[in-house]
């Protein structure tokens, strides 16, 4: 009689034959047989968890002075590999020593693949996630936001875990296709979500938004942006005392101010007036020396003196004359400041200061005098 191969019983998957070994087994003598596999995987993890820790700690303090490069990406991208290399090292060893039967060897042969598969998946993610990170911050670091993040790390572990079931027998076309079938589904029931998540994208990508910039919206709201997510992004005002939470599509069709870009320093206008009895060069004096002072205290401003001792630090703070007012002569003074939310502080410490120094020299800030004349006079 002749089968048929396309019948059920020629047509067994890899799956199929494992369930036929497991079936069959001795329990009693599978034991016995697992007892060295055992001790080879808990030897592997030991050394491995070992191996580790110390590479850790070598590349902790190698890469204090190189955060943010190619180099320094790749090397934490290996960490935990140790053991993942010693725990495929022992299961290598399983497989081609111990007499095991030839459905558990394939077992760990399975086993095996999968950790090579995730071990490879995972360096490649964190490697190629870290430099887009750096090249789409501009900042040298790997700060990054969530939607990046999840992006990345869902396409690279999809990715690998299709290859793995692939490597079982289980056929990948017919998760491709429902994959494919309810991705229009969900994309037709979340099209407001889906507008924030490319809205998002499109926020990153063209570096109008970074994590850490300070932005400040039409609508008034303001704040140093602390992360981008699938559907919000949410920034922290000055005071710190609540987030603020705005959807993704909002902010692309609003006008933003990005203080924060090209260059992350400010400058901060102050006008003052003084009498016009002042001596105006001990007032620049006094003025600089108070200014001066502030910068350095709150925004940490090193001078930068040349062999004349004089400062030619382009942030050094300055002062302008400009206009001979109704009852005082007036003039702004300009600080820098290396963040945008510094300034408040700034400006705190100055005004109290230049009022505290101003009575210290006996310099006066008038009062506005104003003479109104009656008709009879």
């Amino acid at each position: 009689m002749r089968f048929d191969c396309s019948s059920i019983a020629c047509n067994k998957t890899k799956g199929d034959f494992f369930l036929d070994h497991l079936m069959n087994m001795d329990w009693m003598r599978l034991s016995e047989l697992l007892f060295l596999p055992t001790c080879i995987l808990v030897a592997s993890l030991t050394i491995g968890i070992s191996i580790n820790r110390v590479l850790t700690q070598r590349i902790d303090r190698t890469l204090k002075t190189e955060e943010g490069t190619v180099k320094s990406i790749f090397l934490h991208a290996l960490r935990g590999i140790p053991i993942n290399f010693c725990l495929m090292s022992g299961l290598y060893w399983i497989v081609n020593t111990s007499e095991l039967p030839s459905g558990l060897s394939r077992i760990f042969s399975y086993i095996l693949f999968t950790v090579i598969v995730f071990t490879l998946t995972r360096v490649f993610e964190r490697t190629l996630s870290g430099i887009i990170s750096v090249r789409l911050s501009g900042t040298g670091d790997a700060t990054s936001s969530t939607l990046l993040n999840t992006i990345f790390k869902t396409v690279v572990y999809a990715s690998g875990v299709l290859i793995i079931l692939q490597y079982y027998g289980i056929s990948i076309a017919p998760i491709l296709t429902a994959m494919g079938v309810g991705g229009m589904a969900v994309a037709l029931g979340l099209q407001e979500t889906l507008a924030n998540i490319f809205a998002g994208l499109q926020l990153i990508l063209s570096k109008q938004l970074r994590i850490n910039d300070y932005i400040k919206l039409a609508s008034g709201e303001e704040g140093r942006v602390t992360d981008i997510t699938w559907r919000l992004t949410t920034i922290m005002p000055p005071s710190e005392a609540n987030v603020v939470v705005i959807p993704n599509k909002n902010i692309a069709g609003a006008i933003t101010t990005n203080y924060s870009r090209p260059r992350n320093d400010i400058i901060i206008t102050v006008p003052i007036g003084v009498s016009y009895d002042s001596d105006l060069d001990q007032v620049e004096r006094v003025t600089l020396e108070v200014a001066l002072e502030v910068q350095k205290r709150t925004d940490n401003y090193e001078p930068m003196l040349d062999i004349n001792g004089i400062d030619r630090n382009p942030l050094k703070p300055a002062v302008r004359f400009h206009t001979f007012g109704d009852s005082s002569i007036d003039f702004n003074v300009f600080l820098h400041a290396h963040q945008f939310d510094v300034q408040y502080l700034m400006k705190h410490e100055f005004i109290k200061g230049i009022t505290k120094r101003y009575r210290e020299e006996g310099i006066n800030i008038p009062y506005p005098i104003r003479t109104v004349l009656t008709a009879a006079e």
